[in-house]
């Protein structure tokens, strides 16, 4: 067997980042490599970590998300299950990074799910959210049938719609992920949004 190149020594990721990849489960050390790797010397500012299983097809697919803030970029790190074997005898992994620097994050919204608005408690935000980040590289066409407002009118208007980016969307429930989940979430969008409008 071929001997594998020496590879320079991976940062230590901050204990509380290391614990959040740890609890997600997935392979939390070729997590933590890939992560420190893109990383590398910038210090990390605020993290989230989401987990997700999926069922397809009779199979059971893990995912995870990290989602690091730097000083100068947005550090996003997807884990997965992955297979070439048609049989599905060995286990494959893929992971990836992605690096986006600060000045390119166009957009962090953040959709707050309530349930029964009539009953709103002051301060509870509901209890789901939807993360949405955009940096430019995936955009969403949302067209429809533009209409004048008279019912009998058949003429053409032609379309209208919006286009909204949305490179990353993650959707984080109290019921599903747990309350504190949640909350690192929206102290993760807030941390984020605070540094793309510097």
């Amino acid at each position: 067997m071929p001997s594998r190149p020496s590879l320079p020594a991976l940062p230590v990721l901050p204990a509380a980042l290391r614990a959040a990849i740890e609890r997600a489960g997935y392979y939390p050390q070729l997590v933590a490599d890939v992560l420190g790797a893109a990383i590398a010397t910038d210090e990390v500012c605020s993290h989230l970590v989401h987990q997700e299983t999926t069922f397809d097809h009779d199979a059971i697919r893990r995912h995870v998300t990290v989602l690091v803030l730097t000083g100068s970029r947005l550090i996003i790190a997807h884990a997965d299950d992955y297979t070439d074997d048609p049989q599905g005898r060995e286990d494959v992994a893929a992971a990836t990074t992605e690096s986006i620097p600060l000045r390119m994050v166009r957009g962090v919204m953040l959709t707050h799910v309530v349930p029964d608005p009539r009953n709103y408690r002051a301060g509870t935000l509901g209890n789901e959210v939807t993360l949405t980040v955009g940096w430019g590289t995936i955009n969403r066409v949302d067209l429809l049938p533009a209409t004048c407002g008279d019912p009998d009118c058949d003429a053409d208007h032609g379309f209208e719609g919006t286009i909204a980016s949305d490179d990353l969307v993650l959707r984080i429930s109290a019921d599903a992920d747990g309350a504190d989940k949640l909350a690192e979430a929206m102290a993760f969008a807030h941390a984020l949004s605070a540094r793309v409008t510097d």
